[in-house]
């Protein structure tokens, strides 16, 4: 079986090809322009890297050639990142996911899985959120996320492609790194707490989160791509918990084994206040996977955060 991976020496990006490396897949190939991913994330040997960008129909159709499956996770993240600069953000997860699904046409369509994000459901305030909830995204990140997940059900449901959008909350884990300006909260959090800085905290710390182990998030994407899962409809990948900030640190704290000190910030804009998965569509798709607890991701993470200093 051939995978090829977009995004694949980023942070879920290269854990994926070690999952799928580990259940047998013998053919992985990691497309990634090095924007943000790393070659050392690969580093492993499980994954060929392919050097290109999603707006290369030429490159892509290299690596795409006699694929089986194709998971597009290639984006521009962050949401700050986005109103920074909201036509680079259009331009990679936008214009970029369809060159990907054209590219998969032109290869004879294989199963295509795409990342979306929980941010697409911006300020609708029901929780948990279903998958039935009419998105309402509040940055260009997530509008174009939005974009990136109905591209992808409006090419399988035009073209016959076997089409699956999943969308992720706040994935963390082995690889994903602090030290930027757009660090996500638990890298940014380890990194100060074991430095001896104190943790930054964007508003009150009370807004929650569905924070979900990567190797979670890795284990139900190679699963679907073992038995080609499809959906008609988005499907939220994450498991139901719902965490505050505060919660988090205290959780960290543990890990670390002492207090932590904390130094709250103005709230960025465009993040939303709360946050929490429905699994159930998930969990029918996906009944025998067993998530990764909160505390022990966070063991996982500080260990890796210590080995790699």
């Amino acid at each position: 079986m051939k995978v090829v991976v977009t995004g694949g020496a980023g942070f879920i990006g290269a854990n994926l090809c070690r999952t799928l490396a580990e259940g047998g897949v013998d053919d992985i190939f990691a497309f990634d322009n090095l924007s943000t991913g790393r070659r050392e994330n690969l580093q492993d040997g499980e994954a060929t890297l392919i050097e290109g960008s999603i707006l290369d129909p030429t490159a892509l159709d290299r690596a795409f050639e006699g694929a089986d499956a194709v998971v597009h996770l290639a984006a521009r993240p962050s949401v700050p990142r986005s109103i920074a600069d909201p036509l680079a953000s259009h331009d990679a997860n936008a214009t970029g996911t369809a060159q990907v699904l054209e590219a998969v046409r032109r290869a004879g369509g294989p199963q295509v899985i795409v990342a979306s994000s929980s941010s697409v459901y911006g300020a609708n305030p029901t929780l948990p959120k279903n998958e039935h909830l009419t998105p309402i995204p509040v940055s260009p990140y997530a509008a174009s996320k939005l974009a990136t997940e109905s591209y992808a059900l409006a090419w399988g449901r035009s073209f016959g492609l076997d089409v699956l959008a999943f969308r992720f909350f706040n994935v963390f884990g082995p690889l994903q790194r602090a030290g930027h300006a757009y660090a996500a909260v638990i890298p940014a959090f380890v990194s100060a707490a074991l430095e001896g800085r104190p943790l930054p905290v964007h508003g009150d710390g009370r807004q929650t989160r569905d924070f979900t182990f990567v190797d979670s998030v890795t284990a139900v994407i190679a699963d679907a791509v073992h038995r080609r899962v499809t959906s008609e409809t988005a499907v939220n990948l994450a498991f139901g918990g719902r965490f505050s900030l505060i919660e988090v640190i205290a959780y960290l704290e543990q890990v670390v084994g002492h207090p932590l000190e904390r130094q709250h910030h103005e709230p960025r804009p465009g993040d939303v206040r709360d946050s929490q998965a429905d699994q159930t569509t998930l969990r029918a798709l996906f009944p025998d996977i067993k998530p990764i607890e909160l505390d022990e991701g966070l063991r996982r993470t500080v260990d890796w955060f210590t080995s790699s200093a």
